[in-house]
Formats: structure tokens, C-alpha cells, sequence
């Protein structure tokens, strides 16, 4: 066999262990059938400082809790993104990124990029209060979801009309993992 054949199908398993890493730290599919975004968003009303109230736990931010998420609109349309939260021993930890909307999805779809051009993340605002009080965040593999409130200690109201909101959606709440907050 040519070394440089040899050379290719090395890289190819090599690329497949990888992948298989990175596939089997992937948390469970919550749902199986993400649905669509519901309303269109106006990304004026959007921006803002937002609290986690809950997500399914995921490797980045993993035992993260007083989890925000800022967002700040752009002049030149793009949206930039500020995650903090405190890991276990209380440190604080913080990532930016940057969101850019796709077109046709009435802002209801952004890519989101934490690091540069080499990993984009598809942001689905799957559905929002009218008065953009809450929101339900999710991507098309349903192994991800958030659920964000604009007030870091939400009614149990709003709390139960969130959740059942996102049972509607097809999400299963057992996955959830509360965020506490200050």
C-alpha cells in the first residue's frame, strides 16, 4: 500500500475517534422534534440582560450556576453575546461571542460563534412572552435548551407557564436542570 494512502486512512480514523468523542459527550435529545420558532422576534426588544431559570445540562457549562446572558445589538446588525455564570468554588467565569440572524427567520434565528470562525451554534428562540419576559432557547439536535427569564427570581406563575410552555413544545422536563441565582 502507498504511504500516502496509508497516511489518509489513518487521518480518517484518527478524524472518526475524534468524532465518536465528541459525539458520545453529547447529552441526551430532549426532543426529538424541535419545532419551528412560534412568533417572530424583534431583536430591539430582545437585547438585554437575561437569567437562566433553567437548561439541560450541557459540557460548557457544566455545575454553572447565576447563569445571565447579555445581549447587545450592533450597528452593523450583529448582536454581541455575554454568558457568565459561577462554576463550582464560586469562580466566575465569562465567554463572548457573536450572534448574526438568518435570513427569512423574522430574527427568530441566529448562528452563534464563542469562538471566531470555528464553531458556529445554531440559537433558536423557540417562543417568547409578548412582553419579551421569557423566552424558550433551543437548536435543531434538541440535546440543548434554555429556558431565560428577564428576572432572576421569575413568579411561580411565569415559572409554570414557562415550563408547561416548553412541554408543549415537545421538550422533556425531566432533562432539566435548574440554575440557581443570587
Amino acid at each position: 500500500m502507498k504511504r500516502s494512502t496509508i497516511i489518509a486512512l489513518a487521518g480518517i480514523g484518527f478524524a472518526g475517534v475524534i468524532g465518536i468523542r465528541h459525539w458520545s459527550r453529547l447529552g441526551p435529545v430532549g426532543n426529538p422534534k424541535v419545532p419551528r420558532p412560534a412568533k417572530p422576534v424583534d431583536l430591539n426588544r430582545y437585547v438585554g440582560l437575561w437569567y437562566e431559570l433553567a437548561r439541560y445540562e450541557n459540557r460548557f457549562e457544566k455545575d454553572c450556576d447565576y447563569v445571565t446572558a447579555r445581549y447587545t445589538l450592533r450597528d452593523d446588525g450583529l448582536v454581541d453575546v455575554l454568558n457568565a455564570s459561577r462554576g463550582a468554588g464560586g469562580a466566575i467565569k465569562s465567554i463572548k461571542g457573536r450572534a448574526k440572524r438568518i435570513e427569512g427567520s423574522h430574527g427568530a434565528r441566529l448562528k452563534v460563534s464563542f469562538f471566531g470562525p470555528f464553531y458556529v451554534g445554531d440559537y433558536w428562540i423557540l417562543d417568547r412572552a409578548d412582553d419579551y419576559s421569557w423566552s424558550i432557547v433551543g437548536e435543531p439536535s434538541g440535546r440543548y435548551l434554555w429556558l431565560l427569564s428577564r428576572n432572576d427570581h421569575p413568579s411561580l406563575e411565569m415559572r409554570d407557564a414557562i415550563f408547561e410552555r416548553t412541554r408543549q413544545l415537545g421538550y422533556d422536563l425531566s432533562l432539566l436542570r435548574m440554575t440557581r441565582q443570587s
